[in-house]
């Protein structure tokens, strides 16, 4: 049985009270929680609007995407992509034991884009997220290796690329007939709150009102006052979304310390009782 009144209250409901909504953002890495958070700047959606010349370099990019796609529906082009990104190349002393390269059978969920120069691939699956560039001589059964660029001395990059390999590697290896998805990590659950709670704010809602959204309007009546602890997360959620906006989104991309963008309006929330 439908109640209406349960409907019409969902239905009235903004679009950032749906969690189900920010599920995907678990899944996130890095660069594409960068994104996340830049596309949400007001600066930078003015910027889309003009086209203005030179404007992407100033907000990390080598060109403008659209603010309305989310994570799952493009790619990027950071600045440092290409230091941050694994090269699929044809390997033309393959040893005798080696696979060919097949691009359906990397594991995730595949996502493809052509950036000007040639084909980018981001695998993902539960726990990981990997780059990759494809050579424009690689076809699908070619032999294949992978390239990284090198670094001066030991670093985190090429640490984190290791790495990527090696799972990409244990992934490739097995075929499960079914899958379980590891518990979300607390980083990437506060990842997901901090949008939340972000567009919660630029819509205009109080703090009250985001810590009902988040957590439940139970939870709220039952601790909520001027120094609860749930205030103050919630206040802390929106502090920290705004400041990835305006300009701390560049650590997550992984980019140099060029001159930040300018401070987006973000108005402060409303914080009525």
């Amino acid at each position: 049985m439908v109640n209406i009144e349960d409907g019409q209250l969902a239905a009235r409901r903004p679009p950032w009270h749906a969690s189900a909504a920010y599920l995907y953002v678990l899944q996130l890495d890095g660069p594409a929680l960068a994104w996340e958070y830049l596309r949400r700047h007001p600066g930078y959606r003015q910027a889309w609007h003009t086209q203005a010349a030179d404007a992407a370099q100033h907000w990390g990019l080598r060109t403008l995407e659209d603010p309305a796609l989310d994570a799952r529906e493009t790619l990027p082009d950071w600045l440092n992509a290409r230091a941050c990104t694994i090269r699929v190349i044809h390997d033309d002393d393959p040893i005798p034991e080696a696979s060919p390269f097949e691009l359906w059978r990397l594991p995730g969920r595949k996502q493809l884009q052509h950036d000007g120069r040639g084909l980018l691939l981001a695998a993902r699956w539960p726990g990981c997220c990997v780059r990759l560039k494809l050579a424009p001589e690689l076809h699908d059964g070619m032999p294949h290796a992978f390239a990284m660029r090198a670094c001066q001395e030991p670093c985190m990059r090429y640490r984190d690329l290791a790495n990527d390999l090696d799972q990409l590697a244990a992934a490739s290896r097995c075929e499960p007939s079914a899958a379980t998805c590891p518990r979300p990590s607390q980083s990437a659950l506060q990842a997901l709150l901090t949008l939340q709670a972000l567009d919660a704010s630029q819509a205009g809602a109080s703090l009250r009102e985001i810590a009902e959204g988040l957590f439940g309007s139970t939870e709220v009546a039952s601790d909520w006052h001027a120094d609860s602890a749930l205030r103050a997360r919630v206040r802390r959620l929106v502090q920290r979304g705004r400041a990835l906006v305006d300009g701390g989104y560049r650590e997550l991309a992984g980019l140099d310390q060029l001159a930040p963008p300018p401070l987006g309006r973000n108005s402060p929330t409303p914080d009525r009782p």
